[in-house]
């Protein structure tokens, strides 16, 4: 039996920016008898250390590297990695180990033959010290903005291997990129342990975090990433090619040509403007809103009714006592007066003009699809804008949308659906991913037509779902949507395999 030598020794790599930054972490890491070599990345051209700039610091050897996430860095690091395991620290902030951190992780690693092992950890913001655990990775993990905690501590052999198989210079995939070919060949572990301490700065809510992905600022980031997943994809088997079945919109009589879904519970501050919005529509076809109202016990109720004049609205209230919102979708849409294209109206929201409705049925005969995504702005209560503003989603492509779409964690707003199809389907009953799991359903198959005109308000307020969620929410909803794209991605290879076979 082989027992697990603790003389184990690893290499670590930190980034620098100045001596200030890494002094305490420094420390921290030559503290332990697990270390042997540190490394400091740094993108400055010269560091103001010697007249050299070779000479080390405090023991450790400077690394110029043209980006910490750059795929020039991981073959620089490559190349050092003459130890059994390493280490990557991401942040430029101070870390403490927490009591033999390292020793615990390299047995973990050892013991599962990980190629890459991760762990809980405290951040410390504001001098406060909270509970930061993060999620198990998975087949569909494949955000790029999944969060693995700042220590990446990997398995040499299996760093250096997946180095050799990075064909791209990424200025800023080169992580994730490494990342996806090391998940292709061996475990990413999770430690459910709280292992160190990381100060963290970013303290804004997660409902300003959510929308980085799509700031036009990060957009030559986000193209390398796409790149990077859809090469990743192809090599697993889950790439999917830009063809799409068509549809025969005339195959159905419906006595309405679209519907306004509005699930709604306990919005009293809201409802009333999501269904004057609604009901303000114009088109030169005939629609209806159906509003299905998940037993409300402050008064949207009422509210609801005091449009009952107006025989366009139809108010559903379940006989169940299970619905969440995708289930309260599928009420709607199974009603026998739901029109041909089911047309989303969150009863916090309100669309940007009276023309939304039209604008997104007609998309539906010019692109021939299943679904209708649209772009919407963020806004007050007020309706005056919020950062980052315009959410257009045009990192989606026709040829290759559905295979990004694995990577991103939405599909954006408002969203519109061929109601045969969606009966056929029908969404998850949950009341957080619903739209983003038919999406990626309805994609696998159909084509998904995009609108980058603002259609929509979307109003942030602190009742929002997702306005202010803590950790254990937050990580509660990356796990499912993880898992819905594992679903997905299984689905997409088993589809592949059978059109081969």
């Amino acid at each position: 039996m082989k027992i697990f030598d603790m003389k184990t020794k690893i290499n670590c790599f930190i980034p620098y920016s100045s001596s200030k930054q890494v002094t305490e972490t420094i420390k921290e890491l030559q503290a332990s008898t697990a270390v042997n070599k540190i490394y400091l990345l740094t993108t400055e051209s010269c560091l103001p250390i010697n007249k050299t700039c070779k000479e080390s610091i405090s023991g450790c050897q400077v690394l110029h590297v043209s980006g910490l996430e750059s795929s020039q860095t991981m073959r620089t690091i490559a190349a050092r990695a003459d130890t059994d395991y390493l280490m990557l620290y991401t942040k430029q902030t101070t870390l403490k180990l927490g009591l033999f951190a390292f020793e615990r992780m390299l047995r973990i690693a050892e013991d599962t033959n990980a190629g890459m092992v991760y762990a809980d950890r405290y951040q410390v913001k504001e001098n406060k010290q909270e509970a930061s655990p993060v999620i198990d990775y998975q087949s569909g993990s494949l955000r790029n903005d999944f969060d693995f905690g700042s220590i990446l501590f990997l398995n040499s052999t299996a760093f250096k291997e997946a180095v050799s198989r990075m064909q791209n210079n990424y200025q800023f995939a080169g992580l994730y990129d490494l990342r996806l070919k090391l998940s292709q060949k061996g475990a990413l572990v999770h430690i459910n342990e709280y292992l160190y301490s990381e100060v963290e700065y970013d303290t804004r809510k997660s409902g300003e975090k959510i929308f980085d992905y799509v700031n036009p600022q990060n957009r030559e980031i986000q193209v390398e990433m796409e790149q990077a997943c859809t090469e990743h994809l192809k090599n697993i088997g889950g790439y999917l090619r830009p063809q799409f079945e068509q549809i025969t919109f005339d195959s159905n009589p419906f006595e309405y040509e679209a519907s306004i879904i509005i699930p709604v519970r306990n919005r009293i501050l809201t409802i009333r403007d999501a269904i004057h919005s609604a009901l303000s529509q114009q088109s030169d076809f005939k629609f209806n809103v159906i509003v299905i109202d998940n037993h409300s016990t402050d008064g949207t109720t009422e509210a609801i009714h005091e449009f009952s004049h107006d025989r366009r609205l139809i108010h559903l209230i379940p006989e169940r006592n299970d619905l969440g919102i995708g289930g309260c979708w599928n009420m709607g849409v199974h009603d026998p007066l739901c029109g041909k294209f089911a047309v989303q109206l969150d009863s916090d929201d309100m669309y940007n003009d009276e023309h939304t409705l039209q604008t997104i049925v007609e998309a539906f005969y010019q692109q021939n699809c299943a679904m209708v995504v649209g772009t919407y702005m963020m806004t007050d209560f007020e309706k005056k804008t919020l950062p980052p503003g315009i959410i257009d989603h045009k990192e989606w492509t026709p040829e290759n949308g559905r295979n990004n779409a694995l990577r991103i964690n939405g599909f954006g707003a408002p969203r519109a659906f061929y109601t045969p199809v969606l009966r056929k389907i029908n969404m998850p009953n949950t009341s957080y991913g619903e739209d983003y799991a038919i999406g990626l359903t309805l994609s696998r198959q159909y084509q998904i037509g995009r609108i980058y005109q603002v259609l929509y308000l979307c109003r942030r307020w602190e009742g929002n779902s997702d306005a202010a969620l803590d950790v254990e929410k937050t990580n509660k909803n990356n796990l499912y949507k993880d898992r819905i794209r594992t679903w997905e991605l299984q689905a997409r290879i088993a589809m592949n395999k059978n059109d081969k076979g």
